[in-house]
């Protein structure tokens, strides 16, 4: 028997933007169409215009050229920028989509978790939900029978089990939707970015049910742009870059070769699109201590973690935070608005806001550095949340009033007051 879960060879997945959408014909349109079209084909050629030039649509390839083996019982995690081709790889590996080139060998059961809730039906209890999203992951009536408890017990809903899912709160519906999809026992498990929604006990909660699906030695791809829980969880990765692998190996190797790409790529500033939600990003920047737009701080100056974002409707407890990490995605600090010694007890009425974050000079080593970001009310919902979402480096420049002392001393430098005192007791 062979040790690999799945193969994949020179997988290649093409989509065509910007062309014409087809409206509906009935029959008589069809028969015009066909008595117009040569009329139209000579108007073209009079007008110098090659024919079926203006029906030309636009190709992208999501995925291009992508090879890779993953042995049986191994966790992989998949990492790269959004747009990458991440959950497009997966929606080929799932049969949810077709690929253009290449094939896919999947050797054993597989369950995904792309979507969460999709197929639940908002008139059904949630007692209900549970047999139809199960049935539509694939799960059998009676694997559902047996993890029913363990399900309603994960997801905190038993006392509305048997309540309609429309009066669910969005927390109580994603963790039931989640529990169901958690609860598959395939032998290949596929993960997108479930977990950057909820609040950060449910997402704890998450990791810790993905943690024990590992261990308990299923074959598992992982999908996330949280680089803690990829060198948690994986053994090895592989990065993605424009529908194309450019590393693989050890997780911890992966993503310092992930976060050296961003800081490389990022101007020092980045435009975000916005998200359905309330509260979201627009931008986000690392300036110098006078404003200028920088990648790169040398170690003895100040500089600035500039964010801008909008409100849409007032927002009670509305928390901006940030989270620091270094080049091998371990977290440095976490830190945010309402820990600020300067700004109290902000009015979080609708417009667009601009917040600025101080950090001293002689503060962070010299090394490479990315930022996450969020708009969140605290233990109830998140509105936007950008991991990773810029990178930057601090560099030592070999000025006269500093020089580093090397690598391997951690990410802070730390200045204390020292007491040093002769004891004169006895020898």
């Amino acid at each position: 028997m062979s040790d690999l879960a799945i193969r994949v060879e020179n997988l290649g997945k093409e989509y065509r933007i910007g062309g014409k959408r087809e409206r509906y014909k009935a029959l008589r349109d069809t028969i015009a169409d066909s008595v117009a079209a040569p009329l139209r084909r000579i108007g073209k050629l009079l007008r110098g215009q090659a024919a079926g030039a203006a029906d030309m649509d636009e190709v992208i390839w999501s995925l291009r050229n992508v090879s890779f083996e993953v042995k049986r019982g191994d966790v992989v995690g998949v990492i790269g920028r959004n747009g990458a081709g991440k959950s497009t790889l997966l929606k080929v590996l799932s049969r949810i989509t077709e690929p253009t080139e290449g094939y896919a060998d999947i050797y054993g059961r597989v369950g995904s978790l792309l979507e969460v809730g999709t197929g639940f039906h908002p008139e059904l209890t949630g007692h209900e939900n549970i047999y139809l999203n199960g049935a539509i992951l694939g799960m059998k009536r009676g694997e559902i029978d047996r993890k029913y408890d363990e399900i309603v017990t994960f997801a905190e809903v038993e006392k509305f089990i048997d309540t309609p899912v429309k009066h669910f709160s969005s927390g109580m519906y994603l963790r039931l939707a989640f529990a169901v999809a958690a609860h598959m026992e395939p032998d290949i498990l596929l993960v997108d970015e479930v977990l950057a929604v909820g609040d950060a006990a449910f997402q704890k909660k998450c990791l810790g049910k993905m943690g024990e699906v590992a261990k308990e030695g299923r074959t598992v791809l992982f999908v996330s742009h949280n680089m803690g829980a990829i060198a948690n969880l994986c053994h090895n990765a592989l990065l993605l870059n424009d529908g194309q692998i450019t590393h693989t190996g050890p997780s911890a190797e992966v993503i310092s070769q992930y976060l050296d790409m961003i800081t490389e790529r990022d101007s020092g500033e980045v435009l975000l699109v916005r998200t359905p939600n309330d509260a979201y990003f627009t931008r986000v920047a690392i300036l110098e201590a006078t404003g200028q737009i920088t990648q790169s701080i040398e170690v003895m100056s100040d500089f600035k973690i500039h964010f801008e974002y909008e409100i849409m409707r007032p927002i009670a407890g509305l928390e901006v935070s940030f989270s620091l990490f270094d080049r091998y995605g371990s977290i440095i600090f976490y830190t945010g608005l309402s820990k600020s010694k300067t700004v109290r007890n902000l009015d979080h009425e609708p417009g667009h806001y601009i917040v600025e974050v101080h950090i001293p000079k002689n503060f962070l080593a010299p090394g490479i550095y990315s930022i996450a970001i969020a708009l969140h009310q605290p233990n109830i919902r998140f509105f936007d949340q950008r991991d990773h979402v810029i990178g930057f480096s601090v560099v030592e420049t070999g000025s006269e009033d500093y020089k580093y002392a090397g690598q391997g001393l951690g990410s802070i430098l730390v200045q204390f007051d020292w007491t040093v005192q002769k004891s004169y007791g006895k020898n």
